[in-house]
């Protein structure tokens, strides 16, 4: 990523700016229209898409393009997820853009894969593919950028919410939860420091803690049913993590990724971390 350790006071409002602007692209436009009349506007970046694998953008990550005059060039800024930066963009022909990188902020993030993977895409020739409210910006390698004007999925807060468990984590891997356990496995952490919810098998509560991005669990009091199968392995692994000890967690939109801090394995068999999706608020 190119910095620029001292940048002109104007340069830095713009970047501060583009780190807040929320999303009100133009947004229409249809699959081969040249970029040059459509594509400029504000747009929150959804995700990008790096040798296949799919990472999601936090919520801060935005492009806002500005068209000049003469219509085939564009000042670009944006923010990679927590750092801002400028470009400038030079509209062909053939649905394409030409993105030359210029000056970036250089503060210490904490998701540093998602900005740099960003920072790497988003320059030199890429290919623009438009739908109404999206845009798909490719590389030659096939990696692509995300882009919608549709305003971003409020975060669901911690507390109070609802939450079914819809994978489980370990090994650098996200395993789907067995059909037996799918829907059934889910918790709610409530305002008054407890936590309730089913392990896939047998309910339990528990008092719980928050503490920054914290999460700690106490002792489970669970049902005693016979778990078997599907069930009874998402019943062991959740009950490892929980009683594993204090549990970092992040949310992005209705999505909760819970894990052990310090990159424990979870105890006892436990997963090394779940994510879940958010239902239904209980307050």
């Amino acid at each position: 990523m190119r910095t620029l350790p001292l940048l002109p006071a104007a340069l830095v409002a713009v970047l501060a700016l583009s780190a807040t602007t929320t999303a009100c692209g133009d947004g229409g436009g249809v699959g081969g229209t040249p970029p040059d009349r459509t594509f400029s506007g504000s747009w929150s970046v959804v995700s990008l898409t790096v040798d296949g694998r799919k990472l999601t953008a936090p919520d801060a990550a935005r492009l806002t393009l500005e068209p000049g005059q003469g219509g085939r060039e564009a000042e670009a800024t944006g923010n990679y997820g927590c750092n801002g930066f400028t470009a400038a963009v030079v509209f062909e022909a053939g649905s394409a853009i030409t993105v030359r990188p210029g000056a970036s902020t250089d503060m210490a993030c904490a998701d540093m894969r998602f900005e740099t993977e960003f920072a790497r895409l988003f320059q030199g020739r890429l290919t623009v593919h438009e739908q109404p409210d999206t845009v798909t910006l490719k590389t030659a390698a096939g990696d692509e950028i995300s882009l919608t004007t549709k305003p971003r999925t409020p975060k669901a807060p911690l507390v109070d919410t609802v939450w079914t468990v819809d994978s489980l984590l370990g090994g650098g891997t996200a395993s789907s939860l067995p059909a037996e356990a799918a829907g059934r496995a889910r918790f709610t952490v409530a305002a008054d420091g407890s936590a309730s919810g089913n392990l896939g098998c047998n309910r339990f509560s528990a008092k719980a803690t928050v503490e920054g991005n914290r999460l700690t669990f106490g002792t489970l009091t669970t049902t005693r049913m016979a778990c078997e199968g599907g069930a009874g392995e998402v019943e062991r692994a959740l009950t490892g993590l929980f009683g594993s000890g204090p549990l970092d967690w992040r949310i992005q939109g209705d999505a909760l990724t819970l894990t052990a801090s310090g990159g424990g394995d979870g105890g006892d068999g436990g997963a090394k971390g779940i994510t879940a999706k958010a239902g239904s608020a209980t307050g």
